[in-house]
């Protein structure tokens, strides 16, 4: 669902509450936070320059796009009481916003539990937040040596692993993550990193195929299919590498 849908039900309320920066609201959702029904936040600007982003009019910091004021995200979270499980933060990258701490305060007050999809940009940002944190999906783009490549950003890679390392020594639940363009990553690719991870203790992990379609990198909208029997063989060695392991299309 694009991101920016419910902008056009946006009703004109005076600005007050957290300072987040809400470009617009998936309403319902049962796959942004395992097993809850869910509604999605999603925040403007993110550092990173991913060639197959799906959302690259969040990338802007700043934008002449409409917003949506607080006000109106949070009556219509009032509304939802009783119906969701959950609300996630999402983006663009959340964690950079000043306003997501008093938000997700604001969400907690109204009942719900709290979700957060984050590229691990900031382990001080994450840090910040992780006691209002219910459930946390971790974006790991690449192995190291190629996460420039997908990022388009250098030193990316090192403060991902110290998210990833806060998140391990924490009590609270998460899955990591990796999208796919075959253009960018090989199967070989995908299957180093999720050994390296499963190495190193991550028990959730998900694989998600890049659609194209309106990404960041015209050169990015097809993504070539894997021949059927390479990518059952995939999903079957990485399944073994993990409790929990989803292959999304």
């Amino acid at each position: 669902m694009d991101a920016a849908m419910a902008l056009s039900q946006r009703q004109p309320i005076a600005s007050d509450g957290p300072a987040l920066r809400v470009s617009g609201i998936t309403p319902l959702t049962t796959i942004d936070f395992p097993d809850h029904l869910t509604c999605v936040l999603y925040s403007q600007g993110c550092p990173l320059r991913c060639g197959y982003c799906q959302n690259p009019n969040l990338i802007p910091f700043e934008t002449d796009e409409e917003q949506l004021d607080w006000p109106a995200v949070e009556q219509f979270l009032q509304r939802r009481i009783g119906l969701l499980e959950a609300v996630v933060f999402s983006g663009g990258e959340p964690t950079l916003q000043p306003g997501l701490h008093a938000a997700m305060r604001a969400v907690v007050r109204l009942g719900f539990k709290v979700g957060l999809h984050t590229a691990g940009v900031s382990c001080s940002r994450l840090a910040e937040l992780l006691g209002l944190l219910d459930w946390v999906g971790l974006d790991v783009k690449a192995p190291d040596d190629l996460y420039q490549r997908v990022t388009g950003r250098r030193h990316q890679a090192r403060e991902n692993h110290r998210c990833l390392e806060l998140l391990l020594n924490s009590t609270t639940p998460f899955e990591c993550r990796t999208t796919v363009h075959w253009q960018l990553l090989q199967p070989d690719d995908l299957l180093r990193l999720a050994r390296q991870l499963a190495e190193w203790g991550v028990r959730q992990y998900a694989v998600q195929i890049s659609h194209g379609h309106s990404c960041l990198d015209p050169a990015l909208k097809q993504n070539p299919a894997l021949p059927t029997a390479l990518k059952a063989g995939l999903q079957t060695e990485l399944s073994g590498l993990f409790e929990r392991f989803e292959w999304r299309e």
